[in-house]
């Protein structure tokens, strides 16, 4: 019979968030690690961050692309919950002596106009909420070790979520073609990697309203003002020190971030 609890659960992820260290993955050895179970674990972590001083500044997708989908076994992405203390000024090195190893994706974020809550909504009347869209890196760092675990596990490890930047002040939705905006990935000014929107559920928006639609189910909702980041658009790429990662995008800018 598993002692395995929620809140120790939330202790042992934040113990190796602090200690910056990878351990064993929780289902291993929790049988009852399904995944309403792993979000109330994921939700039960960012309350306890928020009672330490952090604030709720929006949500991110994961394991949006059809790949990552077939390799976890799951037909729909996962939410997870971004904080102010994750967020990085655009231009700021990444403080690689705070994680344990860390990888970097490029990503479209959008800037939630107005409030948006599920179920029903489409990527349309998603898209119509948004005020802006941006450039955007996130930088995971999975709590276990060699990124390796199942999908319980990192939902309640609130989806690797670690740091993040949005670039630029962002342009109108309704200026820009998501599906077919373009992304190359760069590593130290070569290009290792390229994508579009569509790379993203077929389109940004799209995942935007499985967002929605999937918190709504939950009794949450997206607030205004919130940023949501849409999924990285290639695989993530591992960050070293004195590494420059660049995004450089067709319309929404290009951003760089630099390990130290």
């Amino acid at each position: 019979m598993s002692d395995w609890t929620i809140d120790r659960a939330v202790d042992e992820l934040l113990g190796r968030e602090a200690d910056r260290r990878a351990g064993d993955r929780l289902s291993d050895d929790w049988e009852g690690l399904d995944l309403p179970t792993a979000y109330r674990v994921q939700d039960a972590l960012v309350r306890r961050k928020v009672e330490s001083g952090e604030r709720v500044v929006g949500v991110k997708l994961g394991l949006t692309s059809r790949a990552k989908q077939q390799r976890m076994g799951i037909d729909s992405p996962l939410t997870a919950w971004l904080t102010d203390a994750m967020m990085l000024p655009e231009g700021a090195p990444v403080p690689l002596h705070e994680l344990i190893h860390p990888r970097v994706e490029p990503e479209i974020a959008f800037l939630m106009g107005e409030r948006l809550c599920g179920p029903g909504v489409t990527a349309t009347s998603a898209l119509a909420a948004v005020r802006s869209v941006h450039a955007g890196f996130e930088v995971i760092d999975s709590r276990f070790a060699d990124f390796a675990f199942a999908l319980p596990d990192v939902v309640a490890d609130n989806a690797s979520s670690a740091r993040f930047v949005v670039g630029g002040p962002g342009l109108p939705p309704r200026d820009l073609d998501l599906a077919r905006e373009a992304c190359d990935l760069g590593s130290d000014g070569r290009v290792i990697d390229s994508a579009t929107g569509a790379a993203v559920q077929g389109h940004p928006a799209e995942a935007l309203a499985l967002a929605a639609n999937s918190l709504g189910a939950r009794g949450i909702a997206i607030e205004e003002g919130w940023l949501v980041l849409s999924g990285g658009l290639t695989d993530a790429v591992p960050l070293a020190p004195e590494q420059e990662i660049s995004a450089e995008f067709a319309h929404l800018g290009t951003l760089r971030l630099t390990g130290v």
